[in-house]
């Protein structure tokens, strides 16, 4: 059998490679020049098996007013004449209920173990460095309102089997010296001790090479222009010519929608731009040791560690913006502040400073198997969670193609 899998991200790259650990024959296509150049390649690094709440949740909507019309805030929508936009947006509100947003935690969780576990296993198997670390992560509440919901969440999934603990002030300092200064800015925090951290973009790279000494075909610079899927097999239109195979993968991140489209498939993924510094961090300048989530700032911090290289990658900030790829200074400014004020650590050097697209649905459930054109499969909409959702994802839609039973309930992630 021949499958071809269209992208080259972590969620392709992971499809790629349960596909060819089954023996079958896989071609890769990526409409950029290397791996991981899209969300992959400068993401916020953590890998958040216990935070999946979906960014549809009621308290969105009392927020609007401020999201609308403040410059400066984490989250920001800028109208377009979109109509992919519009139709994201109104089905996002939809979203924005509590029962919604239980059962998506409820389907995450399930598959975020999952992914735990997989990609944990294709990073042994492959032999990936990818400053990969069980570090634990710390999420930081500014006040007590915010804590306060933060136990409720922590209750809820308590429930669920996860495991995490409520700290105050001194604890999260304790856990974390790095925070010392900043710690007038904390009121409390919760503590993950499951949670891990790697270089995504290192892991893309890495895994990409092992495909190709397989046996893989991996066609850069290779955009999918058409498809034509049906129970006899699938037919690609690209740039170099028609491609031919069994059956193939959409796993083009951000452009899912409009490639999609042109399958007959009405996919709802939207680009969420976000932006990250990698922080070179000089031997005796503070390094955090565990991840932290500022949730005032929505900045997340990871630290890197492989031999004598040791960096910070700091990201954050959700745009409802298209595909606009300019890499905006005053956000990498905050960056940085955030940087010097939360960790005490002055950026230096080269920051690589990075914006990427996160592919999302509205509802925060990426769209994950069998599609009515028999032989297309979906392995797309993972948001801001694509590093920690890939494993699972990928393992879902192996086993969907290979007509076995899912790890987990497949359901709340099926084409609708």
């Amino acid at each position: 059998m021949h499958v071809i899998v269209i992208g080259a991200g972590v969620a392709g790259l992971t499809t790629a490679w349960l596909l060819q650990q089954e023996g079958l024959r896989v071609t890769v296509l990526e409409r950029a020049g290397a791996a991981g150049q899209g969300a992959s390649r400068g993401n916020g690094a953590q890998l958040s098996y216990s935070y999946v709440a979906p960014l549809a949740e009621p308290a969105v909507v009392g927020k609007l007013p401020t999201l609308l019309a403040d410059e400066d805030s984490p989250l920001k929508f800028h109208f377009q004449f979109d109509p992919l936009q519009w139709r994201w947006g109104l089905a996002f509100l939809r979203a924005c209920r509590f029962e919604q947003a239980q059962a998506t935690t409820r389907a995450l969780l399930a598959l975020a173990a999952l992914s735990r576990r997989v990609t944990e296993q294709v990073i042994g198997e492959a032999r990936i460095d990818c400053a990969f670390a069980h570090s634990g992560k710390l999420v930081l509440y500014p006040d007590a309102a915010a804590l306060a919901t933060a136990q409720a969440q922590l209750q809820f999934q308590a429930g669920l089997g996860c495991e995490q603990h409520l700290l105050d002030r001194a604890a999260c300092i304790a856990r974390e010296p790095a925070l010392a200064g900043y710690a007038a800015q904390i009121a409390g925090g919760v503590w993950t001790p499951s949670e891990a951290a790697a270089d995504c973009g290192a892991y893309c790279d890495a895994l990409a090479a092992r495909l190709q000494e397989r046996g893989a075909a991996l066609q850069f610079g290779t955009e999918v222009t058409g498809i034509a899927a049906d129970k006899g097999g699938v037919r690609l239109h690209t740039a170099r010519g028609p491609l031919h195979a069994d059956h193939a993968v959409l796993a083009n991140g951000s452009h899912a929608a409009q490639l999609g489209a042109r399958a007959g498939l009405r996919l709802l993924v939207y680009p969420l731009k976000g932006y990250s510094i990698t922080v070179p961090v000089p031997a005796g300048a503070p390094l955090p040791q565990v991840s932290i989530t500022d949730t005032r700032r929505k900045v997340v911090f990871a630290p890197l560690v492989a031999g004598a290289r040791r960096l910070l990658r700091v990201a954050g900030f959700v745009e409802l913006a298209g595909h606009d790829e300019r890499v905006l200074p005053a956000r990498i400014e905050a960056l940085a502040q955030a940087t010097r004020e939360v960790i005490g650590l002055e950026p230096a050097g080269d920051l690589a400073p990075w914006c990427g697209f996160r592919p999302a649905t509205p509802t925060g459930l990426p769209l994950l198997g069998a599609t009515p054109r028999k032989t297309l499969w979906l392995n797309v909409g993972q948001g801001a969670l694509g590093w920690t959702l890939a494993g699972g994802s990928a393992r879902l839609v192996v086993d969907a193609l290979l007509g076995r039973a899912s790890a987990v309930d497949a359901r709340p992630f099926a084409y609708r």
